[in-house]
C-alpha cells in the first residue's frame, strides 16, 4: 500500500488501518460459534491457524469471541511460516500440546488450506462458499458449503 499510495497516505495511518481496521468489521456466524461449542462439548481440540499480522489476526480473533471458543491460535508472522508450510500447522499442535495425529484442517482456500493438510496427511474440509474445486494434485477429504457444517462434518466423523 506503500508503494501504490506513496506520501499520500502516512504509513501510520496504512499500519493503523491493517491492525485494526478490518478487525472492527469482522463478524462470527452464530451457526459457527455454535458448532465450535459442539466440537468442544465432544472432545476436540479447536485451534485457529491464520496467515497474517499478529496485531489485526488477533484483534479479529478477540473481537468475534473465538478467544473464548478456541483453545489457541498461531499467526503466521508470530511463528514465521505461512500456510500452506507444514511447520504452521506443527506450531497450532504444539500450543496446545497435542499430537497432529487425527487432526483435519477446515479452510476455505485450496492452496493454504488443502494443500497444508495434504503436506502433512492430515484430513480436510474445504469450505466451498459457493465455488467449485478446481486443484488437480490434491483434494479435501470433504467440502461442506459454510464452516458450521465443516465443523458438524469433523465433530461426525469417525476419529
Amino acid at each position: 500500500m506503500t508503494d501504490r499510495y506513496g506520501s499520500a497516505v502516512p504509513d501510520s495511518a496504512i499500519r493503523s488501518l491493517l491492525d485494526t481496521g478490518v478487525a472492527d468489521r469482522v463478524v462470527l456466524a452464530h451457526s459457527t460459534r455454535r458448532a465450535l461449542d459442539r466440537a468442544r462439548a465432544a472432545g476436540w481440540t479447536c485451534v485457529v491457524v491464520t496467515n497474517g499480522r499478529v496485531v489485526q489476526q488477533e484483534a479479529k480473533i478477540r473481537n468475534t469471541g473465538l478467544d473464548r471458543l478456541v483453545q489457541g491460535w498461531v499467526v503466521s508472522e508470530a511463528v514465521g511460516r505461512r500456510k500452506p508450510e507444514p511447520e504452521i500447522f506443527r506450531a497450532a499442535a504444539a500450543t496446545v500440546g497435542a499430537p497432529l495425529t487425527g487432526a483435519w484442517v477446515i479452510g476455505d482456500s485450496p492452496h493454504a488450506d488443502i494443500a497444508g493438510a495434504a503436506s502433512l496427511g492430515l484430513r480436510s474440509v474445504w469450505v466451498t462458499n459457493g465455488r467449485d474445486w478446481v486443484e488437480g494434485s490434491y483434494r479435501p477429504t470433504h467440502a461442506a458449503h459454510d464452516v458450521a457444517s465443516a465443523i458438524g462434518h469433523v465433530v461426525a466423523a469417525p476419529r
